[in-house]
């Protein structure tokens, strides 16, 4: 799994992005003038110690918040320069999310719950499309059942699939197996590493954990948000083993 070696364009770059929270003696740097670069269909997995700015950098990638200082692109749209309704249009278009919380709604079946991103956006969600992403997720026997009617794995699945559906240029995960446990979460980890290899797709996912990380092209770390290094096609335990070392590192 380790990257490939042709040059592609990238999906995403950021460019000495910085980014503050409060003011005078309580302001916070979160990101201290990051520079990354996530190539077209690759799988890059985003570690650090707790505080490390990986939240930060993975919500000012996606424009879901604005840097306070420096540039992102996604393809060649400048985020920063896009007031908010055009991000949001953005976001909504060009963009998918899933978290570590599966955020479906109770009420509507694994069908509607996928299809809310089209209807959201003034379109008729077409049946064939919705039934495709839930078939290539593993639910299409599911489309039918509510969130309560489905397991973690499953929910997970749907909202992987709800991410999809709109066929986003970059797909970005906040510790989306967080919630499930080791099985399930390499069904899901599987099935984002075969979006890559498969349809070229871009992911980009925070992640605690080593094995979740080993599925990635590359791993970059953070501290103190600043980028502290990188591994490509690296094992469980060779993340694990560099982890070790970010966090013996005294603040």
């Amino acid at each position: 799994m380790g990257a490939r070696g042709e040059m592609r364009p990238n999906a995403i770059e950021l460019h000495a992005v910085s980014r503050e929270y409060g003011s005078g003696g309580g302001r916070v740097t979160a990101l201290d003038r990051v520079s990354l670069a996530f190539p077209t269909g690759s799988f890059t997995a985003v570690m650090g110690p707790s505080g490390s700015g990986k939240s930060t950098l993975l919500q000012c990638a996606a424009g879901l918040d604005r840097p306070t200082s420096g540039s992102v692109r996604l393809g060649e749209t400048e985020l920063t320069a896009l007031n908010e309704r055009r991000l949001t249009l953005l976001r909504r278009e060009r963009v998918g999310f899933v978290f570590q919380a599966f955020n479906l709604l109770p009420s509507l079946t694994a069908e509607q719950n996928v299809a809310l991103p089209l209807r959201l956006a003034g379109r008729r969600p077409p049946k064939a499309r919705v039934r495709e992403v839930l078939r290539q997720v593993g639910l299409g026997e599911r489309a039918g059942h509510r969130p309560s009617q489905l397991s973690g794995g499953q929910q997970q699945r749907v909202a992987l699939a709800r991410a999809l559906v709109t066929r986003p240029e970059v797909l970005f995960g906040d510790e989306p197996t967080g919630a499930l446990d080791s099985g399930t979460g390499r069904e899901v980890l599987a099935l984002l590493r075969g979006m890559v290899d498969a349809e070229g797709r871009t992911v980009v996912m925070v992640t605690h954990d080593p094995v979740a990380a080993s599925y990635a092209d590359r791993v970059v770390f953070l501290v103190d948000g600043r980028v502290s290094g990188e591994l490509t096609g690296a094992s469980a335990g060779e993340i694990a083993g560099h982890m070790t070392t970010l966090e013996a590192v005294p603040c």
